[in-house]
């Protein structure tokens, strides 16, 4: 009997290993993936009674997170942050700033989970549905992990005011995104023949 393990392979592939061509897929895939992550940080709802409102850009994360595999997923994420702090009207329903956005945490917390939803999908953690769901649950812990202390010191609030207002309204919607992610990824993975 053998267990499943996320184990690494020698060549273990994401989805973006897949495309021909490595320094300009490279360049492409990283300056495509911050894009997706501003184009869906768009979709912004506002949340009564907190400064962090629901957007696409979390879900847009993790799966480029899944998709582009850990060091282009990290230098999407960052090339997100830094031309969002340098004025590109990109964060969370067309902001942009620097440190001082409460929402800027959330941010960082991205950039941290896509890398290690990178790594996961490396080792099989976006292949099926049960991993791809602890997947994205641990990716969305990292954000929040970074996101909502950062909120709490930026805004000077308790450790739960900032549960409240930086969690809390968001687990419904983390849990559709992972659902959604849970389909997505595996099925991927089938229409290509699993072939990393």
């Amino acid at each position: 009997m053998t267990t499943a393990v996320l184990t690494p392979r020698a060549t273990r592939a994401t989805l973006a290993d897949l495309l021909p061509g490595a320094r300009v897929r490279d360049v492409a895939l990283v300056v495509g993936g911050a894009a997706l992550v501003g184009a869906a940080a768009q979709l912004s709802v506002p949340i009564p009674g907190s400064p962090v409102p629901v957007t696409g850009q979390t879900f847009a994360a993790l799966l480029v997170g899944a998709s582009l595999g850990t060091g282009r997923a990290f230098a999407s994420l960052l090339l997100y942050a830094l031309a969002g702090m340098a004025g590109m009207p990109w964060f969370a329903g067309g902001a942009s700033g620097s440190f001082a956005l409460p929402s800027f945490g959330y941010v960082l917390g991205m950039a941290l989970a896509a890398t290690l939803v990178g790594a996961l999908a490396r080792r099989g953690g976006d292949r099926d549905v049960w991993r791809t769901a602890g997947t994205m649950l641990l990716g969305s812990a990292v954000i929040y992990a970074v996101g909502v202390p950062y909120l709490a010191l930026s805004l000077d609030m308790s450790a739960s005011a900032a549960v409240a207002a930086g969690l809390t309204p968001f687990l419904l919607g983390d849990a559709l995104k992972a659902a959604l992610a849970m389909g997505v990824l595996p099925t991927a993975w089938k229409l290509l023949g699993d072939r990393g």
